[in-house]
């Protein structure tokens, strides 16, 4: 990268999946290229057993089959190379917040393995693009770097087109920081600061945790669990809640 003032190691993040579902669906092949602030690079990418069958829509997107990944190790395998790989790292990629890093998160979490991104700064290429002119990757990729991605799709071209791309957003637009700290800002949406979880289903206003959704919107956790105990077990029985939101209010059935 040209453009970007990295203090510490930044890693490039795309994953493929069996779906879209980071709760339900699982990963098929893992990319993390970390990028050094003297230039250096390391490349790490796996293909990943979902134990659970490819369905035949996420195959035409990313062409892997169950025949490909029936003799690969599952995530639980790879898991401390992964987290070892990222230690310390801030963190990129094209739809890293909404995408690939929420997988990345419930993954880790089925591994038992402790991961967060407090301490880290978070850049997604995506969300600058889509603020600045709205697009898809391939369409990124043509009006950034001057030509047609090929192998979009794979996670190994996705991941370098990434880094191609975020490096020249930063030299097209004078008014993008040039740090990580200052894109991070900018990837940030309104309110998102307050957030408690990585899907702002909690925020805290006045330093109470408050529900952001459902009935109960603009009430306090706590008041809640007081009052109406039941709601908050129906949280924690209805699979679609992230296991994060889940642990939030088992904590305040707890205290």
């Amino acid at each position: 990268m040209k453009n970007l003032k990295l203090l510490k190691p930044i890693i490039f993040i795309d994953l493929e999946t069996t779906g879209l579902n980071p709760w339900s669906d699982r990963i098929v092949e893992a990319t993390f290229l970390k990028i050094y602030p003297d230039g250096n690079e390391e490349l790490i990418t796996k293909l990943i057993n979902p134990e659970v069958p490819i369905p035949d829509e996420a195959t035409k997107i990313h062409g892997i089959t169950d025949s490909d990944v029936a003799n690969k190790p599952n995530f639980n395998q790879c898991s401390a190379e992964f987290i070892a790989f990222i230690a310390d790292c801030d963190i990129a990629g094209f739809n890293v917040k909404r995408f690939d890093l929420l997988f990345l998160e419930t993954e880790f979490r089925r591994a038992g393995v402790s991961f967060s991104r407090k301490d880290r700064s978070i850049i997604d290429a995506q969300i600058i693009y889509h603020k600045l002119e709205p697009r898809s990757l391939e369409a990124a990729y043509q009006k950034y770097c001057g030509r047609k991605l090929s192998g979009g799709h794979s996670s190994v071209a996705d991941v370098r087109a990434s880094v191609e791309i975020l490096d020249a957003q930063i030299s097209s637009y004078a008014e993008l920081p040039k740090d990580v700290c200052g894109l991070h800002e900018f990837c940030c949406g309104p309110g998102e600061s307050n957030w408690v979880d990585t899907m702002g289903k909690f925020i805290t206003i006045g330093g109470e945790i408050t529900f952001n959704f459902g009935k109960h919107r603009g009430e306090q956790l706590k008041e809640v669990a007081r009052n109406d105990r039941d709601y908050l077990d129906w949280i924690l029985h209805e699979s679609d809640f992230p296991l994060e939101v889940q642990e939030i209010v088992l904590n305040a059935l707890n205290d």
